[in-house]
């Protein structure tokens, strides 16, 4: 895939626990919400390839973004977390099938986006709902529909264009800035304090490797690294660290690598890690889950405990953005 593609796509690595980002970064910008597919009385559909049968689903945006929220965050978070949440879903649904329709994905079948989750937002149908959710579907179900119905008409926009709407499960303690993780700065992208992260569960995680395994995928990542056997301790050093945490640079070998590279390849829950070698064996422990990007779930789910309504929660982790109302 050419190099652009991949940059267009780095922004929807997405959760199959919980999500990572769901939105597409773009160098030129997207037109504005045509009047002619929104109206006062209708939202537009959006049309979902189903990888698994190649049959292109025609989904309303209720529907659509209920199974989002489904599939993006847990629904026992704060009914004022699950409609930043539903903004947010929407806001990428939208941008999504805008993208598509000034230039089109041929592997998409004319569809806005597809169900699959490495390459796109997240999304259940009602009976993958119910299989998620199994005796509770009940419960969660009724709760995520009604928090999306009462947001549904509004999205995020910046100089009247939808934003780019990336979220992730949980930040370092701050989030990040675009321009740290995707290479290109975005306005409404930086970092904000996201303190209540760090009591989120599974915020410190430990991952180990035995050396054959560290040697094995610092190779293939980097095959030009001298892995001296002597000084295995030396194989994988943190470089630069961004202000939020991020490993932006490291080195393997003598060879310097881009911190998001490590994590796919070691298979992290973030790319703000620190790396100890003892006994042979090779430990590196995450702070939060997700690239850090845009509005943290857990940081979400934190103000709306406190109190915070959904505005006030995109407000801080999109600032500078507006919420439209696009049937207007």
């Amino acid at each position: 895939m050419k190099r652009d593609r991949m940059m267009l796509l780095l922004f929807a690595l997405l959760l199959t626990a919980i999500p990572v980002v769901p939105a597409l970064l773009l160098s030129h910008k997207t037109p504005p919400i045509s009047e002619s597919s929104v109206t006062s009385e209708t939202l537009p559909n959006f049309s979902v390839l189903d990888v698994s049968t190649g049959e292109v689903l025609t989904v309303s945006a209720r529907d659509y973004v209920i199974g989002a929220v489904c599939a993006e965050m847990p629904a026992t978070f704060e009914p004022e977390a699950l409609k930043a949440q539903a903004v947010a879903a929407h806001t990428y649904a939208i941008r999504q099938q805008q993208i598509e329709q000034e230039n089109p994905t041929p592997e998409l079948c004319g569809a806005d986006f597809s169900n699959d989750p490495a390459q796109y937002q997240a999304y259940f149908t009602e009976n993958q709902a119910k299989q998620y959710y199994g005796e509770q579907f009940d419960t969660y179900y009724p709760q995520i529909a009604d928090a999306v119905e009462e947001v549904l008409p509004y999205i995020l926009t910046y100089e009247e264009e939808p934003i780019i709407a990336a979220f992730c499960s949980m930040s370092a303690g701050q989030t990040e800035s675009a321009e740290v993780v995707w290479g290109q700065a975005v306005p409404y992208l930086i970092p904000v304090d996201s303190a209540a992260d760090e009591t989120a569960p599974h915020f410190l995680e430990e991952v180990t490797f035995s050396k054959e395994e560290m040697q094995e995928a610092l190779q293939t990542l980097a095959p030009d690294a001298k892995l001296e056997a002597e000084h295995p301790e030396t194989w994988l050093t943190v470089q630069e660290v961004s202000d939020s945490g991020t490993v932006c640079t490291a080195e393997i070998g003598g060879v310097s690598v881009n911190g998001q590279d490590v994590r796919e390849a070691l298979s992290l829950r973030a790319a703000a890690f620190t790396v100890a070698y003892a006994d042979e064996t090779f430990t590196i422990t995450t702070k939060g889950y997700g690239h850090g990007v845009g509005m943290s779930q857990y940081g979400a789910n934190a103000m709306a405990k406190n109190g915070a309504k959904w505005r006030e929660i995109l407000s801080y982790y999109y600032p500078e953005t507006v919420i439209t109302d696009v049937t207007e």
